[in-house]
């Protein structure tokens, strides 16, 4: 008789809380995890948006939340009310982003405020409410954050983004420590360029060359949400357990040259 292999990737009965999800990365990961097995609870600001990816997901049980992540002092309130209803939640994932292409002079406090408010200040208040135990479903829990290239190579007009990314990756290796008798995971994935609703938006202000001149940046070309939700799915699941205060890179190979 031979032993049943165990999938490591399954996500079966467990619950995530995505933010972002209303579109790009936040959505095929919320996708990605309902196929998996998990019930998925979708956070964002765009209710239509939302709304989309409810009638993506695989399975029931999935909840969705509109919430504006700027308004840091309400996060542990509404967290612990989401598990009051859809139980102890087994991981997050911070997704929800916002694009800053700004050069030097046109950057300012007023400016980068909210991006750092939302791309940083927002995935420390996220992990101190999920680490309650009352939010956190208890071991082997695990905590994504999505990171950039631009934390760890230079460009142009990016030096805010680069700053609020940077920040969130320092901050992941101090808390993967620190929850680690826990056994809550904390790691990061970094995308280089990907097809979303933000790519599209900085095509729009770039010119019609941009899409072109940033792929040609990426030997495999442009990625696709997908990409970075498969390595996002894979830090969650238990085929990760081992794996703590890492950056994942996903890419193309943008930084390998």
């Amino acid at each position: 008789m031979t032993s049943a292999v165990l999938n490591p990737m399954d996500l079966t009965g467990r619950r995530f809380l995505v933010t972002g999800a209303a579109s790009g990365i936040g959505r095929a990961t919320s996708v990605l995890l309902s196929g998996l097995g998990a019930k998925v609870a979708c956070v964002d600001i765009d209710v239509a948006g939302l709304e989309g990816t409810k009638g993506l997901l695989q399975g029931d049980g999935h909840c969705y939340h509109v919430q504006d992540l700027k308004e840091l002092d309400r996060i542990a309130g509404w967290m612990q009310e989401l598990v009051g209803t859809f139980g102890p939640l087994h991981g997050l994932v911070h997704a929800a982003g916002i694009p800053a292409p700004w050069p030097l002079q046109a950057a300012s406090p007023s400016a980068w405020r909210d991006v750092l408010l939302v791309n940083t200040e927002a995935a420390l208040v996220l992990i101190k409410a999920f680490h309650n135990r009352k939010v956190c479903m208890g071991e082997n829990a695990s905590v994504v954050f999505i990171s950039s290239v631009m934390a760890r190579v230079g460009s142009s007009a990016a030096s805010v983004y680069s700053m609020t990314k940077a920040g969130v990756e320092g901050m992941a290796r101090s808390l993967a420590v620190e929850l680690a008798g826990r056994k809550i995971r904390v790691n990061c994935v970094a995308p280089g360029f990907v097809r979303t609703p933000m790519f599209d938006r900085m095509e729009k202000l770039q010119g019609l060359d941009y899409s072109a001149r940033v792929e040609g940046l990426h030997p495999l070309g442009l990625g696709q949400p997908e990409d970075v939700a498969n390595a996002v799915a894979f830090l969650l699941a238990d085929a990760a357990r081992w794996i703590t205060g890492a950056v994942l890179v996903v890419d193309g190979g943008y930084t390998a040259q």
